[in-house]
């Protein structure tokens, strides 16, 4: 069973499920998030998650391997993963060491190993196969924390309880002025959370990680710097 919500009165009305307290940020301040992402939305309507999968442990593996790792070199590894071990159950009866030669070609592969053995263990064991809908259970999978929670709830069930926070969407944090140099993503996603509307985090998300790696790149290009969007609404580039 899902776990009830931990109400925060604190949070406006949409957001009281929440269960600790977003920073309050002016209307203005939403206004401009909200026109940001308008413009990410026309210029990438068909941003999507990168990963490969095609149900919610798939997606929750991927992720998993996807930490250091490029999303390429998780989706060359994964067909034959997902092939051979089609089913939580599958990884449960194995071994780490034998989920290892698998994903040898992914960094920290042996720890990773360890995490998508334990996690898939305990879909079987303790959730009847069935990757769990709700942040609380989540997190107390190996391997999982928020951001990979929030790709697995957004991405695989709908469901918007956080705002995923990786490399590109912290940088473009900063440089578009919304969060301080320097600020953790646990403080950058309550912001972003507090800035974009709830039901549009996962696109929202999307659509920054695609700027991200097409414009808003960590080395910054000249062209970059006249980018319609990065004109507009850039406050530190090309810091």
């Amino acid at each position: 069973m899902p776990k009830a919500p931990v109400l925060t009165p604190e949070n406006p009305p949409g957001l009281r499920d929440i269960p600790f307290r977003l920073p309050k940020v002016s209307d203005a301040e939403k206004r401009r998030a909200r026109a940001l992402a308008k413009m990410l939305e026309e210029r990438y309507p068909h941003a999507h998650c990168a990963l490969d999968f095609t149900s919610p442990h798939e997606l929750l593996v991927a992720t998993i391997l996807s930490a250091q790792a490029t999303d390429v070199g998780v989706n060359k590894v994964t067909p034959k993963l997902f092939k051979a071990l089609p089913t939580p159950a599958d990884y449960a009866a194995l071994s780490p060491e034998e989920i290892e030669p698998y994903i040898k070609s992914i960094g920290l592969f042996r720890n990773k190993a360890k995490s998508i053995h334990s996690a898939m263990k305990d879909i079987h064991e303790r959730f009847g196969d069935q990757v769990p809908q709700n942040m609380a259970d989540l997190l107390t999978l190996r391997g999982v924390a928020r951001k990979t929670a929030n790709v697995v709830l957004g991405n695989a069930f709908g469901i918007n309880v956080g705002f995923v926070v990786d490399t590109h969407i912290q940088r473009l944090s900063y440089r578009f002025g919304f969060v301080p140099k320097g600020s953790n993503p646990q403080k950058t996603e309550k912001v972003l959370m507090a800035l974009f509307p709830r039901k549009k985090w996962t696109q929202t998300a999307h659509a920054l990680v695609w700027h991200g790696r097409r414009v808003c790149t960590a080395r910054v290009r000249e062209c970059q710097v006249s980018d319609g969007i990065c004109k507009r609404f850039s406050k530190h580039c090309p810091e």
